[in-house]
């Protein structure tokens, strides 16, 4: 019964239900008492409601761990890594809310992972822990302004340099030598190596920002639309836009590239988010714990 009541109201209604029944009107927050005894699902719930929707095929669901179970903390994290996962029980936080998948495939299949001994480790990391993984990804881009880039523009002070009408484009006035342009982005967003198809003495003024991991077509796309001098992105698939890059740059076209990698590229957005829940909902401590690139480089 309480699903088929769920599933006949909007999303929107739902909440706006269960908020009332907290006592939480439209546009206001829960009073620090209600904050202090939220669920998962509530606080789900609040942030849901903040957010155009609802997205009809979405990967954005509780992974592990019970919805109903009342909150000690939340951990924002790109990854729930078995470092982060760590990090939160120090912190005594049971919800840990992560942008990406948290067993390696993007919708969390685990059937074909039962027997591996990673995969019951972290799982019985989790449980043991009652720690609640809820993935945020489609919802967090569909947010006005989109959260994970609103992070990396506040992270890298360019909200001036910013396209009104392409969030993803940026004109920074005047030319400026990449090797200046890469030092301010590294020293901002933290990032201590990227990968390049470019010279350190190109210079650029149009600059795309492409976070994550959109894909090459998408990639190419926008390059295809705005012709930037610089595209930063997170990932790449090898055979894509940095071969499309290569190829520009043979034929005399000023293209240049900059991989982050996909977790720094995206991780302000779960610092973006760690800040909006401490504004709106003060009472329930939330931390951000980067998860960090897992490669090395010698």
């Amino acid at each position: 019964m309480a699903n088929f009541f769920y599933n006949s109201l909007s999303r929107r209604e739902f909440v706006a239900g269960s908020l009332f029944t907290l006592g939480i009107t439209p546009g206001s927050i829960a009073s620090p008492a209600v904050q202090n005894d939220l669920t998962v699902q509530q606080l789900i719930d609040l942030i849901l409601k903040e957010i155009p929707g609802p997205i009809p095929s979405t990967v954005d669901t509780i992974k592990i761990g019970d919805p109903n179970q009342k909150i000690t903390g939340v951990v924002a994290s790109m990854f729930p890594t078995v470092e982060v996962i760590r990090k939160a029980v120090e912190l005594k936080a049971n919800f840990l809310i992560v942008h990406e998948p948290s067993f390696y495939n993007h919708n969390d299949d685990t059937g074909w992972l039962e027997a591996d001994e990673v995969f019951q480790f972290k799982k019985s990391l989790l449980t043991r822990n009652n720690m609640v993984v809820w993935r945020f990804h489609d919802y967090i881009h569909r947010h006005s302004p989109d959260g994970v880039m609103e992070g990396v523009v506040q992270k890298l002070g360019w909200k001036k340099f910013q396209d009104r009408l392409r969030p993803t484009l940026f004109d920074l006035g005047s030319p400026r030598a990449l090797r200046d342009v890469l030092a301010e982005m590294k020293s901002a967003l933290g990032i201590k190596t990227v990968r390049m198809v470019a010279g350190t003495e190109d210079m650029c003024q149009r600059i795309l920002i492409l976070p994550g991991a959109p894909g090459g077509r998408a990639q190419i796309s926008q390059l295809m639309q705005v012709k930037p001098d610089l595209v930063v992105c997170g990932e790449v698939a090898e055979w894509e836009t940095s071969e499309y890059i290569r190829d520009a740059r043979a034929m005399g076209l000023k293209r240049s590239l900059v991989v982050l990698g996909h977790a720094q590229s995206e991780e302000p957005g779960l610092a973006w988010l760690v800040n909006w829940l401490n504004e709106k909902v003060p009472s329930v401590k939330a931390t951000h714990i980067p998860a960090n690139n897992p490669f090395t480089f010698s």
